[in-house]
Order: structure tokens, then C-alpha cells, then sequence
């Protein structure tokens, strides 16, 4: 077998421009990581430190999630005469491009691949999405005027009570976004990003579809959607998140409409965790695709079917808050595109500057029952920059991809003023901060959030230990679901569980000696954020617990 450097093979991944022809692209599923040169307990060779602080800051785990691809599973397909495309450590695999058939018998026989898969293509689903974003990048109505500070994005701002955390000192700063796009076309020359350009807040940009040096083509889309967070142009346009930093990844395909799109924005996505980004937001979705055979059933959207969703739930336990489109396919059930249907990302849907649900905009529920979308902001009439330079700078689109970027700036605000939530509680907060958590559905979710609410959910404090100064004590506090409690006051207590949502859970008379109830109650709670209140003669107090089993 012909050896090469490890560095060489890393090169060969990495450049493949003019190669990716998607007729002859295929997927190559590994069976294990066996006898890998990497290992759990050196993560710093495949992880940065910021990646590896984010994961402390919220008492994550190095898993076998995280350890690459076994590169001499990658060198032995490319000796088989395969061209190596991207490799995905969460799904174990790498897409590979060869027109000839006896290379991929060759992969296939090899005793570490489980499967082999086609990913053929036509042009009949491109011609579908090419439609659909050209109608998202359509002017809606004439550019509204400009209303102070935030310009045009006044609205959709405003309607999520972002200028709240802004007026706190939460515009992003020191927060990392990546944006997963079909092409960031503009983006250079577009004046609303100058002010990131010479902050040197660009962190930097990477090609999963070409292998390329360069995102700036193929399409505007990633430039508007950059521009509802980024652009800071004070007076014309400043957007949720304006001092954020941010990474461009293009993932999406815009001459084909293939599975390994979402292939290749779990390779994204896993590249973003390495780097340490603190938010993920993707304005894409898959439903069908060139060749039917590939294409998304209703049973599909579980949230462990398909390979983008199963991405998603990794990303999010790494520790990325991500955001994701809901679709643009209006009412019915289930009209979501993939991976809307992930369990612990948040799936955003359209409203306009009313508050009103965008006719377009997808809806749930998910094939298990579960409501999606989680939230809505502002799509219909959403303020961007065109990606079209001074001649045409901005416009009115309407799509829930604008929606989600939207959202995600305000996340990332709500993200730099809690360096140590966990996800599940930012997702729990955002939804239990929407304007229907009382009743919410699968055509608004639980409805368009407010942050500065959220933001002040998040800064209850939580006793931790056997504190004394404290009515009761609950710890370990996170918990992966083993809780134990302790009565630091003399007298006995009234106790009240509640869910995020406000609702009562489960009230208990506790009096120091009885506890064992009382955690065996506690210990059947799923993964969530709840409050405790306590009352004794001596006072009040409410505890917040968190749990992620």
C-alpha cells in the first residue's frame, strides 16, 4: 500500500476544486475508530483551547464524538483510488468522488466500511430550491426608512427586545457565530461589514463544496442572512448581534441538490466545534432531493434519522447553541426541512413585524410529536444587506432563512451574558421567554421570545453545596439526573417544583428527615431547567436545578 504524510492526506482532503461532481460522489461509512492515533485523553490534538474551554464551561466530556476520522482508514480509500472529499468524525464516514466503479468495489470491500452510498444527482430538486431562494431574496416592498439607530432593522430588532441586552453591554462581543450558507457572494464589498472587517472580527471562511480558498460566490443568500447579525452601520443598518465575531462556511451545493450537502455541513459543523464557535445558525433545508431515493419521508424527521439531524444533536452536545431554519413551505403537517426536526437545536419560523405568522413559513409537528418550530422572528419584510454592493444595497426579503439569523444574534447576545448555561437551558429560556409558552403549537411554537426577559431568567442564582445561609441545599447542581437535597434551615420546609414554563410540578413538606421522597422525585425529571421554591419561617428563597442527563 502507497504511504503518504499524514500532511499530504490532509492536503488531499482539503483541495479538491474542481473535482466534486456529485454524479460520482459517494459516502463511505466506517464501521469503528479502532486503533486510531487520537484519543479522548488528549483532546488538544484535535480541539482548540477555545473548544476545549467551552466544553468546560459547561461540563461536557471529551466522547469518541469527538476523535477524527482514523486517517488510516482515510489513506487506505484514497489508495483505492478514491479522491477524498470531507471527512465527518460524528457520523464516522468521509465523502470520497470516483467515476469508476471498480475503485468503489474496492472501498467497499474493505473490512472497516459498513456501506457504500450513491449520491447521485439530476437537476429537477436545484431547479425546486433555486425557486425558493430567489423568492427569499425578491424584494418584498420598498426598503422602509430609516428609524434611528438600528436603521432599517429597527423592527425586527426591537420586536425580539434585543435593543434591551444591546443598552446592557450584550451585543456579542467575545462571542464566535458560525454561519453555514450556499455562498456568501458581496460580502467584501458590503459597507455594513466594514466595521467587522477592521475589527478583525472576520475570523475567517471555509469551502466544503469546493475545497476552495473563497466563499464570496455562488450566491448572495449567506450575505443577507450574515447582514440581520452582523451589519453595523449605525443609522442604516445594525443588526442582533453587531459585535460578534464570525466564521463563513459554505456547505450548501447551488449546482445540485444532493444528500451530501448534509454531509457536508456535518463536516461544517464539526469544524466550527473545533474552532470553539458559541453559535451555529444555518438558513438551510433538505426535503428532496435530485434523485427521489434520497428524498425525506415524513417518517424521517425523528431527529436520529437523518444524516444532517444526527449532525445537529451532536453539535448541540458539544456545547453550540444551534439555529436552524424551520422551511419555507407553508401549513400542513410537517412541511419542515431537514434538520428543523433536530430535538435540542432551535427551529425558527416566520412572522412579520406584527407578530403575525408568515403564510410561508413551515410548520410542524415532527414525525415522534414533538412541536416545531420551538420560535418565531421576524421573516416577512426582514431588513438585509443585498450582497449587490452601494448600487443596491439593502431590501425587504421574506423567509424564515432571514428569520433564523435573526434570532440567532439575539441568542448569541443572550449567550455572552451567560458564558456557563447549557444549551438545553439557552433553548429552554428562549422558548419559555416566547409570547405563546402557554400554549404553544406547531404552527408559532412557543412564539416570538423576549430577551430581555430571558436574560434576566438566566441570571437567577443557584445555591450549590451545603450551604447554610440557604433554607435548602440541592447538588450536584448541573445534575445528570442523581439529586440529592439537605434542610439547612431548623424549621421545616414547603417545597414547590416548577418547570421552566412556570408550571407547578410537585409540592412536598419537607423536614430534614423525609428527603428521600422528595429526590426520588427529582430524580425522574428530564433534562430541563426547573425552580424550587422553599418556604420556612424564616423566608423564601427559589433554587434553580438544573438537569442534563
Amino acid at each position: 500500500m502507497k504511504k503518504v504524510s499524514f500532511l499530504l492526506l490532509f492536503l488531499a482532503v482539503a483541495m479538491f476544486a474542481q473535482a466534486q461532481i456529485a454524479t460520482n460522489i459517494y459516502w463511505v461509512q466506517f464501521t469503528d475508530k479502532n486503533n486510531s492515533p487520537y484519543s479522548i485523553d488528549n483532546p488538544e490534538a484535535y480541539l482548540s483551547p477555545r473548544a476545549l474551554q467551552r466544553r468546560a464551561n459547561q461540563d461536557i466530556k471529551i466522547d469518541e464524538y469527538d476523535i477524527p476520522v482514523n486517517p488510516q482508514y482515510l489513506q487506505a480509500v484514497a489508495d483505492c483510488g478514491a479522491q477524498l472529499l470531507n471527512p465527518s468524525k460524528w457520523l464516522n464516514g468521509v465523502s470520497v468522488y470516483t467515476t469508476n466503479a471498480s475503485v468503489v468495489d474496492a472501498i467497499d470491500a474493505l473490512d472497516f466500511v459498513a456501506e457504500v452510498r450513491n449520491c447521485p444527482n439530476d437537476l429537477k430538486a436545484q431547479e425546486w430550491k433555486e425557486q425558493w431562494m430567489k423568492q427569499e431574496m425578491t424584494p418584498a416592498n420598498p426598503v422602509r426608512g430609516m428609524y434611528g439607530y438600528y436603521g432599517g432593522a429597527e423592527a425586527q430588532v426591537t420586536q425580539l427586545k434585543v435593543d434591551r441586552l444591546h443598552e446592557l453591554g450584550y451585543d456579542g462581543t467575545g462571542i464566535i457565530i458560525a454561519v453555514l450558507d450556499g455562498g456568501f457572494e458581496g460580502t467584501p464589498d458590503q459597507s455594513c461589514f466594514d466595521n467587522m472587517r477592521e475589527e478583525g472580527r472576520l475570523l475567517g471562511v471555509r469551502d466544503f463544496v469546493y475545497g476552495s480558498t473563497s466563499v464570496y460566490s455562488q450566491s448572495t443568500h449567506g450575505t443577507s442572512c450574515l447582514s440581520t447579525m452582523g451589519a453595523y452601520d449605525p443609522n442604516t443598518m445594525v443588526g442582533t448581534a453587531p459585535k460578534a465575531s464570525y466564521y463563513l462556511i459554505h456547505t450548501e451545493d447551488g449546482e445540485s441538490e444532493n444528500i451530501v450537502e448534509e454531509y457536508n455541513w456535518v463536516s461544517g459543523a464539526e469544524y466550527a466545534d473545533s474552532l470553539g464557535v458559541d453559535v451555529c445558525t444555518t438558513s438551510l433545508g433538505y426535503i428532496t432531493f435530485d434523485m427521489g431515493q434520497w428524498n425525506h419521508p415524513f417518517e424521517h424527521y425523528d431527529g436520529t434519522t437523518a444524516p444532517m439531524s444526527i449532525g445537529a444533536e451532536i453539535a448541540a452536545s458539544r456545547g453550540m447553541v444551534c439555529m436552524n431554519a424551520a422551511g419555507n413551505e407553508g401549513g400542513g403537517t410537517c412541511t419542515l426541512g431537514i434538520p428543523a426536526d433536530a430535538e435540542h437545536i432551535l427551529t425558527v419560523g416566520a412572522v412579520d413585524a406584527s407578530g403575525v405568522r408568515a403564510s410561508f413559513s413551515s410548520v410542524g409537528p415532527t414525525y415522534d410529536g414533538r412541536i416545531k418550530p420551538d420560535v418565531m422572528a421576524m421573516g416577512e419584510g426582514t431588513y438585509v444587506a443585498s450582497g449587490y454592493g452601494e448600487w443596491w444595497p439593502y431590501y425587504n426579503g421574506n423567509g424564515t432563512s432571514f428569520a433564523t439569523p435573526v434570532l440567532a444574534g439575539a441568542v448569541a447576545c443572550l449567550r455572552q451574558a451567560n458564558p456557563y448555561a447549557s444549551v438545553q437551558e439557552i433553548c429552554d429560556v428562549v422558548r419559555a421567554c416566547g409570547d405563546r409558552a402557554n400554549s404553544p403549537d406547531s404552527m408559532y411554537g412557543y412564539g416570538v421570545p423576549d430577551f430581555s426577559q430571558a436574560v434576566d431568567l438566566l441570571s437567577v442564582e443557584e445555591p450549590i453545596g451545603n450551604t447554610p445561609e440557604h433554607i435548602i441545599s440541592v447538588y450536584p447542581n448541573p445534575s445528570n439526573g442523581e439529586v440529592h437535597v439537605a434542610l439547612n434551615d431548623l424549621h421545616k420546609a414547603e417545597l414547590t417544583v416548577y418547570d421552566f414554563m412556570g408550571h407547578e410540578l410537585y409540592s412536598y413538606s419537607f423536614n430534614g428527615l423525609n428527603h428521600t421522597s422528595f429526590e426520588r422525585y427529582l430524580n425522574t425529571l428530564v433534562s430541563g431547567v426547573y425552580f424550587i421554591n422553599a418556604v420556612s419561617e424564616s423566608g423564601s428563597e427559589t433554587l434553580k436545578l438544573i438537569i442534563a442527563k
